[in-house]
């Protein structure tokens, strides 16, 4: 096991004002009932950004973190955001959060990874900081999913909601506590399961893809289901091998908040019992990149991760991207 490099200094999570129920999609014309979704996922309720940006929920989030860390702007170095839904395509969400921040020291950049790229980015951001000295990294997920999804396709729609979370990486000082291991694999040939078909430089934005309504988020959720209990698993059990650590060792899994189902089938293969699993997609869906930090600043939150709790922190999005990092804090 390799002496952890940086650690998780402080946690943040930022929520968009409007809670939006299962009840209110027959308001938007969605012939579905409260019942029928949470059998299905396990989700009663999410939040909708309706006034606020992604920027602005990232900003929420990231000021949190750095409050609790006692960092201020000028002492971030980097800055990466994982995010599928950033505010425009050009330039970056991360530079339009720096410039938010006033962070006008910080290098920074997006990973795109869809519902892995917090995971990604703090894969990224651990060995930025190893590579190029840098002391002090903000790591933000955030999604506004609301603005990508087709609210016409019930399939989909019940599934998202937009968040962000945040946490401040610190250059580890001792031998124990940080990042114990990290893991992260794709499988590109498997992307057309979960996508955004238009919208990008092959079919540009244009009246037919308006008509076809192929610029939102599509998914063959039976497909995604499974290659997602099996990726996460895998995650899982390369992350504990590089870390020397068994589900046993694991005082709390966070996993992606994708749905009460693979959340289940994952720890399962990965042999954590479920009061060993934190779980709040019943109250935000699928914050995608959000969903991890989200939970784990939650956790801390209410206890369940403390001084000395070693936690797997895991993740599977469209790409298909998975991984997994053991920490211990």
């Amino acid at each position: 096991m390799k002496r952890p490099f940086a650690y998780i200094a402080a946690t943040g999570r930022g929520i968009p004002s409007t809670l939006f129920k299962n009840s209110d999609f027959q308001s938007v014309g969605i012939d579905t009932t409260d019942e029928w979704i949470v059998e299905r996922t396990g989700i009663k309720q999410r939040y909708i950004a309706r006034t606020e940006t992604a920027t602005d929920i990232a900003a929420m989030a990231a000021r949190s973190a750095m409050d609790r860390a006692g960092v201020h702007p000028g002492e971030v170095d980097l800055i990466v955001v994982g995010t599928a839904s950033a505010d425009r395509l050009l330039p970056s969400a991360a530079v339009d959060l720096q410039a938010a921040l006033g962070a006008s020291r910080a290098a920074a950049l997006d990973v795109g990874a869809a519902c892995s790229g917090f995971i990604y980015g703090t894969v990224v951001a651990e060995g930025m900081m190893a590579t190029a000295g840098y002391e002090t990294a903000l790591v933000v997920g955030v999604e506004k999913l609301s603005a990508i999804t087709d609210w016409t396709d019930r399939s989909t729609c019940v599934l998202f909601g937009d968040g962000a979370g945040a946490v401040i990486l610190k250059r580890s000082r001792q031998s124990q506590k940080g990042i114990l291991s990290s893991y992260v694999r794709s499988d590109g040939t498997l992307g057309d399961l979960l996508c955004r078909p238009s919208g990008g430089a092959k079919r540009p934005f244009s009246t037919d893809v308006l008509a076809d309504r192929s610029q939102f988020i599509r998914m063959n959720g039976r497909e995604v289901f499974k290659h997602a209990v099996r990726s996460m698993s895998d995650a899982c059990s390369h992350a504990l091998d590089q870390a020397k650590l068994t589900g046993n060792d694991i005082d709390l899994m966070i996993p992606h908040q994708a749905n009460i189902r693979i959340i289940e089938a994952t720890a399962k293969y990965a042999n954590i019992p479920m009061d060993k699993v934190y779980v709040n997609v019943d109250r935000y869906g699928n914050t995608s990149a959000a969903s991890v930090p989200i939970a784990l600043d939650e956790a801390i939150e209410v206890g369940r991760v403390k001084e000395g709790s070693r936690v797997l922190l895991v993740a599977f999005g469209a790409g298909f991207t998975w991984g997994a990092i053991a920490v211990q804090f």
